[in-house]
């Protein structure tokens, strides 16, 4: 519990967590690489955007690190703490979006980040993030290890840990418009500070971590599985609803417009194809199958 706090520490886990994660994912795509995008942020900091498609495994994946500074806390990140509307800010954070080229493998999503205020007199700070799955051929076996990497991490920081961040998930990522979540769910907090520092910061390290060994082990189990061309356009049309929450909901695309952040950064989240088809019933079978999914369910007690 406990410990000071030091912002410095965390800028450098993100920006060698980034490393970390394009190592990682460049050793299991085994054919792309990353490039490397350096950009400045308006009013302070800056970040590095990686992206690397056309991959044998990764049609598209992103790797973002942020350092950002700014005069004016945006909007998305007072919704919840209004009294700090108008506050300098700092904020760091990592996040993974992934879009693989078979559709029976999962997109997946990771976000670790950091904010404090630059106020000196009251300094507020702390943590948010989390993972989430999207299949489109979903298995229930990969839900499960999915659900249970994430109950096993939160597990040393308290028994309530996952059930609530994982009903925060199931909260967060869904499509009203649409009466579905946008995937299997996973984990999902902010305003995460009341356990001191020193455990906030070592439970995102967990997360990040989990979330890369356990992705791992889903991609490597259905990386080759064959597929055909009506699954390729069944897995565009779902990418549809991916770019509806990214577009419409997601708090960190709107906090990075509007912090004035590099809008191909923000955006590096969207898949690199994507189809909208007029009433499609282009494969009713897998969607009534997908819709089972696409709800909140207690995985781990099925």
């Amino acid at each position: 519990m406990g410990g000071e706090i030091q912002p410095a520490i965390v800028i450098d886990f993100m920006r060698d967590l980034q490393a970390r994660l394009c190592a990682h994912f460049e050793k299991i795509d085994g054919k792309a690489h990353f490039g490397s995008d350096t950009w400045e942020h308006v009013s302070g900091g800056g970040g590095c955007s990686r992206v690397m498609v056309d991959g044998d495994v990764f049609e598209k994946i992103g790797v973002n690190y942020s350092h950002i500074k700014g005069g004016n806390m945006p909007e998305a990140a007072t919704d919840a703490r209004p009294e700090l509307a108008g506050r300098a800010f700092e904020a760091t954070g990592v996040s993974i979006v992934s879009h693989p080229n078979n559709p029976h493998v999962p997109a997946a999503h990771c976000n670790v980040r950091f904010f404090a205020t630059e106020d000196a007199s009251d300094k507020v700070w702390w943590f948010g993030g989390g993972f989430d799955l999207t299949p489109y051929y979903p298995v229930k076996d990969d839900v499960v290890l999915w659900h249970k990497a994430a109950r096993d991490l939160c597990a040393p920081f308290g028994n309530d840990v996952y059930p609530q961040f994982k009903a925060q998930c199931d909260d967060y990522f869904t499509l009203p418009h649409r009466g579905e979540t946008r995937g299997v769910g996973g984990l999902f907090f902010e305003d995460l500070n009341h356990w001191g520092f020193d455990s906030c910061f070592a439970f995102i390290q967990k997360v990040a971590e989990g979330f890369a060994a356990t992705y791992a082990q889903i991609i490597e189990k259905r990386r080759a599985e064959a597929y055909d061309d009506k699954q390729k356009a069944f897995q565009l049309i779902r990418r549809g609803r991916y770019v509806e929450f990214n577009l419409i909901y997601d708090r960190g695309t709107l906090f990075g417009l509007q912090s004035k952040g590099r809008t191909e950064s923000v955006l590096m989240s969207l898949p690199p194809r994507a189809d909208w088809a007029y009433a499609s019933e282009l494969d009713p079978d897998a969607e009534k199958e997908l819709a089972a999914y696409l709800k909140p369910r207690p995985w781990l007690e099925d």
